[in-house]
């Protein structure tokens, strides 16, 4: 039921909805399926050529559509009471009974996340005949060129005709993945009516190294550790660690990168579930003659030992070290410095930060304070979860919110 509407129905006459969404991806959906079962007119427009396209990319296709474990303690935001209210009204309990209704296979992965068992088109397919239930209707590869306000609601110019809407919701996301489309429409339309947007970056990304820095780690691309401890000040997490070609990635680094910002001190917990000092004042009694980097290769990845090794801690057989110097060795290596330069960008960041200032909008409706009938939903606004699911609940809480209230 979708890229037919304006063509089918557009013969010179202006298009009149009682909704007007702008964007088709996990937020938007979500509006436009509420608004119909409430008997509202929706029609949803996307620039893309097909609805969702993030939803099907996510989980590596598998689509990580929420987290067990969602409190607004996982969303970053200028005001982190904001959420509450959203997410307090619909839960991970609610999504997931939209799943079982739609009798699409899942499983929880680890932390509270959940994923389809098969694929991402599922959730798509899900949200898309919800759509048709609800007599929504969809147009894709179809972009806004000007939206101007009016006495009964809003004027929106498009590539395929002129649609008039009494509410408009702006679900379009943020700049995260341009090669999918991404784009600042949402950003400069809330500027248009005078909302403040505060400064965005990229979220949930790889960071990179650069120099010396860069040298050091750079032949190891491609090794992992499964359980490190990234931390920047008061805020850490634990996940895997991957080295690459640019710099280091992995769970542990997209977390952490949402916090990071250039010239923060970032350490690592290597092995974070192991003492490492007592570790290896262990391995000195059981093999007095092994080499250090040897003990070491046992513990973190060989190539990893050898290089830390090589570079900082040297290597002299186990019976020649103290153990003071053993447990100090284990201290810098709970605690041990990478110096990021930057990150690699939107290209490859799951999410923006930053984004429409929620002082302009109300936390229980998603409403515009500055223009009736105007709403911010998703991605586009300034609250980001962590990686995780946490995103795609905050796309469905806050794009309920909006669909109850349009």
């Amino acid at each position: 039921m979708y890229g037919c509407f304006i063509r089918r129905t557009y013969d010179g006459d202006r298009v009149k909805v009682d909704v007007l969404v702008v964007g088709a991806g996990a937020a938007g959906l979500m509006c436009a399926i509420t608004a119909g079962q409430r008997g509202r007119r929706v029609l949803v427009l996307d620039h893309a050529n097909k609805p969702g396209k993030k939803i099907l990319m996510s989980g590596g296709g598998r689509c990580n559509f929420t987290n067990l474990g969602v409190t607004p303690a996982q969303y970053l935001s200028a005001n982190p009471h904001f959420a509450k209210s959203a997410l307090a009204r619909y839960t991970p309990t609610d999504f997931i009974a939209l799943v079982e209704k739609h009798r699409i296979a899942y499983h929880e992965k680890e932390l509270g996340q959940l994923f389809c068992d098969e694929s991402s088109k599922l959730i798509v397919r899900m949200l898309l005949d919800e759509c048709a239930a609800a007599n929504v209707l969809i147009e894709t590869s179809c972009a806004v060129a000007k939206v101007r306000k009016t006495d009964e609601g809003f004027s929106v110019l498009t590539a395929k005709g002129e649609v008039h809407a009494q509410s408009l919701v702006i679900a379009s996301g943020g700049l995260s993945i341009p090669s999918m489309g991404a784009t600042g429409f949402g950003y400069e339309l809330a500027r248009q009516f005078d909302h403040n947007v505060l400064a965005t970056r990229a979220g949930l990304v790889p960071l990179t190294l650069s120099g010396k820095h860069q040298e050091h780690y750079q032949d190891l691309a491609g090794m992992a550790l499964p359980i490190a401890e990234a931390r920047v000040g008061k805020r850490s997490f634990r996940a895997g660690l991957l080295f690459t070609h640019r710099g280091i990635s992995g769970p542990s680094i997209l977390q952490i990168s949402s916090y990071w910002q250039p010239g923060d001190e970032l350490r690592m917990d290597l092995s974070p579930e192991q003492d490492i000092g007592d570790w290896l004042v262990a391995q000195r009694a059981a093999r007095p003659a092994a080499e250090l980097r040897n003990v070491l290769g046992d513990l973190l990845p060989k190539r990893l030992a050898q290089r830390l090794c090589e570079l900082w801690l040297g290597s002299k057989p186990m019976r020649q070290y103290r153990d003071a110097e053993l447990q100090d060795m284990g201290a810098r290596l709970h605690d041990w410095p990478i110096v990021a330069s930057g990150t690699e960008g939107y290209r490859t960041a799951e999410v923006t930060l930053g984004g429409v200032d929620t002082d302009g909008l109300s936390s229980s409706t998603m409403q515009s304070k500055l223009i009736p009938g105007l709403y911010f939903i998703g991605e586009v606004v300034d609250v980001t979860g962590w990686l995780g699911g946490y995103n795609f609940q905050w796309a469905w809480a806050s794009g309920r919110a909006a669909g109850e209230a349009v």
